[in-house]
């Protein structure tokens, strides 16, 4: 799997790792309590996630504390921590981190790897109380992380008790009843009923009953009526302020997916408002934060940094980044990010590109006709998308990514077409371009499936089958095959299927995976073994008055307002984007 990988196996592995970093920590454990920060994938991209790294500097603040990281090991080996190669085993408090459907299955294999049971039922039937350590104790297992609020369902066999919502104003006081709770008397259902109680964005998946129809259809769930204080819904919880300085990188080392590369947090939510994008609504209310903290933040990095990563930039304020881009130039520091917004240029940006020597760069149309960012509520046209495409290359990029989606809902053949013809004329704009500079230009198209997403308005909507999406790709692929300086990047249908269900999955789905893992079955398998339908959760058309599993999460999104924005998708009707001091629309505000 590559030299990255490979170092996250043994002790050895470990103490290799922590000795390219810089910025972690490394705490004596005695008279502390240890708790295992655990990132479901390799090392290379959980050291890549800037909330992992803010979860893992808000735990080691406490100096009662000794937080170290965990990740997925080589096959055949046990997950240990970085910072002392312990197993998780040693850990009372398991914290998971969980940024993608996809790594749902290896949550399980983690805990099935390190020897503790990865249903929470199972561990409860020998730790009755909150003591972890001892005779047939088991630790407590907690997860949070943007996949954990868009959907917890398909994991809630798995976890004790889920934070909802972002890190900063929430987990200190969790972390605080939890570890007053450990080695006490109160058993471990009413510690964790007490806090989901007590505390907004707190939920214990065991304390809740679901409810099905004679048909298998989902109905609800209801709070266990043992516990008449917990919440009937669990409310999201959200950062209103960065303080003094935005959320930046703590650890740098150069074994990550970005190597080196000192990431800066511009904001959280965002006012575009995309359809598909389930970020852009559980993250609202849109917060950007201003210059100055994002400066501050900037001047934390150490004296031999000079790449910064900005996040956000797709929903920054265009003045903000002006302010920002002028900072970053008389620093002398080069800037990267993932994707631009083709509609965000202005003059420092431009000039901050030229002086980062960028060599590869990539946009966002999204959908492939002006139609479809319409259905979509992209926002950008092709004049913007044709725009930056000409200011990057002439700004010294070689190699340009263009992100596209097959699958949107009302998708026909003119759109495709119109996305070929797309394509086309940006390639067309950097070889001519290339030409005069004498540089060879290469553009790669990005192609995924479209996946309805919870709380997006496209959750009403059955996802393009397995036969349309193959003939889509077989249709792109024929269209480029003999276009030099062109490459296609693209995601399978049958992954995307499998992700499709997950996100829109109930705790069936949770059972079926740990099938998946305990008897090495594949997924298709695991779902008969189980007796449901991938297609309940992907192929059927929602209604207005459907209940969705994931609605247990209350993120102040009215579910009629997303109806109605499904409706002027169909339609091809924009909708502006948010003014949070005066749009009342979606109801977070």
């Amino acid at each position: 799997m590559g030299r990255k990988s490979k170092l996250t196996t043994g002790c050895a592995g470990t103490r290799e790792l922590f000795s390219h970093e810089s910025g972690s920590i490394k705490k004596k454990w005695k008279n502390r309590v240890p708790i295992a920060l655990i990132y479901p994938n390799l090392y290379s991209l959980g050291m890549s996630n800037l909330g992992f790294q803010i979860v893992y500097h808000l735990l080691n603040q406490d100096d009662s504390i000794v937080a170290e990281r965990v990740f997925l090991p080589e096959p055949g080996s046990r997950p240990l921590s970085v910072e002392s190669s312990r197993p998780l085993s040693d850990f009372p408090l398991l914290f998971f981190s969980v940024s993608f459907e996809q790594d749902y299955q290896h949550l399980i294999m983690l805990l099935e790897m390190s020897g503790i049971p990865s249903l929470a039922s199972e561990r409860s039937q020998k730790s009755k109380n909150i003591l972890t350590k001892g005779p047939g104790g088991y630790p407590l297992v907690v997860a949070g992380g943007v996949a954990a609020f868009m959907n917890p369902e398909p994991l809630a066999p798995f976890i004790d008790l889920f934070i909802i919502g972002e890190a900063e104003p929430i987990l200190p006081p969790v972390v605080s009843l939890l570890i007053n709770g450990l080695g006490g008397q109160q058993r471990k259902d009413e510690l964790l009923a007490h806090i989901a109680a007590e505390h907004p964005g707190c939920y214990a998946p065991g304390l809740y009953e679901i409810n099905y129809d004679t048909d298998g259809n989902f109905l609800a769930i209801i709070p266990d009526n043992k516990y008449p204080a917990l919440p009937k819904r669990i409310k999201k919880v959200s950062l209103d302020s960065p303080g003094n300085a935005a959320s930046h990188s703590r650890i740098l080392t150069p074994l990550t997916e970005f190597s080196d590369l000192f990431m800066v947090e511009l904001g959280r939510g965002c006012s575009r408002g995309c359809r598909f994008c389930a970020a852009g609504f559980i993250y609202r209310p849109p917060r950007l934060w201003d210059a100055k903290s994002i400066i501050n933040a900037i001047d934390a990095k150490p004296d031999k940094c000079s790449r910064i990563g900005l996040l956000g930039m797709e929903m920054a304020r265009a003045e903000d980044v002006a302010i920002v881009a002028d900072y970053l130039s008389d620093k002398s520091c080069s800037l990267s990010f993932s994707s631009l917004r083709a509609d965000i240029f202005n003059p420092s940006l431009i000039e901050l590109l030229g002086r980062s020597k960028l060599k590869s760069a990539a946009i966002a149309p999204d959908g492939g006709s002006e139609r479809l960012r319409r259905v979509i509520n992209k926002g950008i046209t092709e004049d913007d998308v044709l725009s930056a495409a000409e200011i990057l290359t002439q700004e010294g990029i070689r190699n340009l990514k263009l992100y596209f989606m097959i699958g949107l809902p009302t998708e026909s053949k003119a759109d495709l077409d119109e996305m070929v013809d797309l394509i086309l004329k940006v390639k067309k704009t950097m070889l001519d371009i290339g030409r005069i500079k004498g540089k060879l230009s290469t553009l790669t198209l990005s192609i995924n499936c479209f996946i309805p997403k919870p709380w997006t308005p496209f959750q009403f909507h059955p996802m393009e089958t397995m036969k349309n999406l193959k003939q889509k790709f077989k249709f792109l692929r024929k269209k480029f095959s003999n276009e030099p300086n062109l490459k296609i990047k693209a995601e399978s249908p049958e992954k995307a299927l499998f992700q499709a269900v997950l996100s829109r999955g109930d705790r069936r789905v949770g059972f079926a995976l740990l099938h998946t893992v305990r008897n090495s079955l594949t997924w298709h398998e695991a779902f008969a073994r189980e007796n449901i339908s991938p297609e309940y959760y992907t192929a059927r058309q929602r209604e207005l008055d459907e209940p969705f599993p994931w609605e247990i999460i209350d993120h102040g999104i009215k579910h009629e307002y997303l109806w109605s924005e499904y409706q002027k998708a169909l339609q091809a009707e924009t909708t502006v984007r948010c003014d949070t001091s005066r749009c009342k629309r979606c109801g977070v505000c």
